[in-house]
């Protein structure tokens, strides 16, 4: 009875702890450091760790702020079937069309992207170091949840097809025990984006594309193997926890012949060429002579405020997960 109650309290601490994505969106943007040339290198490289450690500051927002859960998805099922045409990429034209309540209810991240890509480019040239570094860790994470199937589906979580988990299942559970050992992200560098707005659109309806094989493989695995071979109990950042088996998962990751890792590349190298294009389009200003190079006493606590709401662990407004 002892031991089940350990138990227990390991999975309650580990939810609380450790958040849905955060290893993955953490690896993305310390990857996509390295995709930048030298000239951004000199600020990115030295700052790495916070660029990493705060790609995970939207979702701690999402505790706080209760606009911010729109930012990370698009449930764009809700605007009819693929290519989804009747919803305007322009946001004036989407505003027009649907309303702020509408566009807010079913997520905004292709458009949230954009406006995160105009405040990265204003920080670019009004010189500001600190405004640099917050706007690009903030910005990697939007675009890598872009990436994310269930991201761009209103059956987000499984919830419609008694598939609840599979979230956490893509997004979390296979990185953290693949992507270390068996993916690999040292790629090409940044290219430059010509239009924004339409490769971020382009990501996204990848992504809504693959929505579909996403929950049908899971479906398809879970009639081959049995409760007791689906979950087990393993080890998860020390503690011991039931979680999907990891052969279990090594079937699924091969049934969609390694689509997680492609889209944690093709993550990295769209935040690599975001942080590129919003340097080039400021001038490319000379990031050795930034301005403002210290994080503000309110700086500090803004992030330790960010902590302490998602440590309270109450997700404020909608939950994409």
């Amino acid at each position: 009875m002892k031991k089940l109650l350990l138990i227990a309290l390991a999975v309650l601490c580990s939810h609380y702890l450790y958040p849905w994505g955060f290893y993955a969106h953490r690896q993305i943007n310390y990857y996509a450091v390295f995709m930048l040339p030298p000239e951004m290198m000199a600020l990115y490289k030295p700052n790495i760790q916070f660029l990493s450690d705060h790609a995970v500051d939207p979702d701690k927002r999402r505790y706080a702020v209760a606009a911010e859960g729109a930012r990370h998805y698009i449930d764009i099922d809700h605007y009819g079937t693929y290519p989804f045409d009747s919803l305007p990429h322009s946001w004036p034209k989407a505003l027009e069309k649907y309303g702020n309540d509408t566009l807010q209810a079913y997520g905004i991240v292709p458009w949230y992207i954009q406006t995160m890509m105009f405040r990265l480019t204003a920080a670019f040239k009004a010189k500001d170091q600190v405004k640099v570094l917050k706007l690009s860790a903030d910005i990697g994470h939007y675009i890598a949840d872009a990436h994310v199937p269930l991201h761009v589906c209103s059956n987000h979580n499984g919830q419609l097809t008694n598939q609840q988990g599979i979230h956490a299942f893509w997004e979390s559970r296979i990185p953290e025990l693949l992507a270390a050992t068996s993916w690999s992200f040292l790629m090409g560098k940044a290219t430059y984006i010509e239009h924004p707005g339409a490769f971020i659109w382009s990501r996204v309806l990848e992504s809504a594309g693959a929505a579909d094989s996403v929950l049908r493989i899971e479906r398809e695995l879970t009639a081959r193997f049995s409760p007791d071979q689906k979950y087990s109990f393993e080890p998860r950042n020390g503690l011991l926890i039931k979680q999907y088996a990891t052969a279990y998962c090594l079937a699924y990751d091969q049934q969609l012949n390694n689509m997680i890792e492609r889209r944690m590349q093709q993550s990295i190298m769209a935040v690599a060429s975001c942080w590129y294009t919003a340097w080039v389009n400021a001038g490319q200003p000379d990031l050795k002579t930034l301005t403002n190079q210290q994080f503000s006493e309110d700086d500090r606590r803004e992030f330790e405020e960010l902590n302490a709401a998602w440590l309270k662990g109450t997700i404020k407004g909608k939950d994409c997960d």
